[in-house]
């Protein structure tokens, strides 16, 4: 009778150990904030790991690490880049192409001068500088063949800071896959993308897209079910320079100019198969305005978009494109 409760009494705790619960990890990363909630067992933490993948990142793509690879790429003292390196090339090379130079990493100097960079710039702008500094913008100007970099000259200094957060995003995923892990959510700085179901409530992922609060506070008046999809953001409510007359200017720089965009969009969420993608078309779309961002999502449908703008009116306006689940 002894060994028959002893029987029970095993098959009782190894049930308990191998229950899954959700782990919620999270921390500082990237000038913002990460959270990683996973289905695992409750000894299966996961933390060294992501930690190794965002070293990886921050080594191979910060602009704001001297000793990164794209630090010394843009210092002239590399031209051979890892494989992360190259991924998000390519990535932003499609979405270059796509949106006929919208969305182009070699702004990156126009960036720093207009103090919205990794680098503290402290000449006055004036046209003539702008002009100058506009030699080095186009993606065109920088090739990749395997893993080797050329330049045209002037070389131009690419910033990967507008798509590789989101790269990271999939890179997370991709661990959390390789271990079969079913459910998960990863938000790293609000660029998220969900698989499966958060398992401690029975239900799918949900997310909100935040209201564009120029005071710095945070709401949600828009919540959804985000389910095996990736999703970014990208507003100007927080990141912004204002003229004499009041006309707020995004942090984006229109590549075409040199100067900040302006525009009256003031969010623009985008839902993508992979986090990348959906980080580098929102960028684009911020700076693309209204109407363009509907004819470009009018011929590819696997984009959807949500667009907060300011109307002639000065109201906020919501527009849902290609059936994203928000109303």
């Amino acid at each position: 009778m002894k060994n028959y409760y002893f029987t029970i009494s095993l098959l009782v705790l190894v049930s308990c150990n191998n229950e899954l619960t959700n782990t919620k990890l999270k921390g500082p990363i990237f000038g913002t904030f990460y959270e990683v909630s996973y289905a695992a067992k409750a000894n299966e933490n996961y933390q060294k790991a992501l930690d190794s993948i965002f070293e990886d990142i921050n080594q191979s793509m910060s602009n704001y690490r001297a000793n990164s690879d794209i630090s010394k790429v843009n210092k002239h003292e590399l031209d051979v880049v890892d494989s992360y390196f190259v991924e998000v090339f390519k990535a932003a090379k499609k979405i270059y192409n796509q949106t006929d130079g919208v969305f182009d990493p070699t702004i990156g100097k126009l960036v720093n001068a207009w103090n919205f960079g990794s680098e503290e710039y402290k000449t006055k702008l004036d046209s003539l500088k702008i002009d100058s500094l506009m030699q080095y913008v186009g993606f065109e100007k920088v090739r990749l063949n395997n893993n080797i970099l050329t330049k045209s000259v002037p070389k131009p200094y690419i910033d990967f800071n507008a798509i590789a957060k989101g790269y990271a995003v999939d890179l997370v995923a991709a661990f959390l896959d390789s271990k079969a892990s079913e459910n998960y959510m990863i938000n790293i700085g609000g660029e998220l993308r969900t698989k499966g179901i958060n398992i401690d409530k029975q239900n799918g992922w949900t997310v909100g897209i935040e209201n564009p609060n120029f005071d710095g506070t945070q709401s949600y008046d828009k919540v959804f079910v985000l389910k095996n999809s990736a999703m970014a953001t990208t507003g100007t409510y927080r990141k912004f320079k204002s003229d004499e007359n009041g006309k707020r200017y995004a942090h984006i720089i229109n590549t075409k100019t040199g100067y900040p965009t302006k525009t009256n969009i003031l969010s623009v969420s985008v839902i993508a198969e992979n986090c990348m993608m959906a980080d580098g078309y929102a960028t684009a779309f911020q700076a693309m305005g209204v109407e363009k961002v509907k004819a470009f999502l009018s011929v590819h449908p696997e984009l959807k978009a949500c667009i907060i703008f300011e109307n002639n009116s000065k109201e906020f306006e919501m527009l849902s494109l290609n059936k994203f689940p928000v109303n």
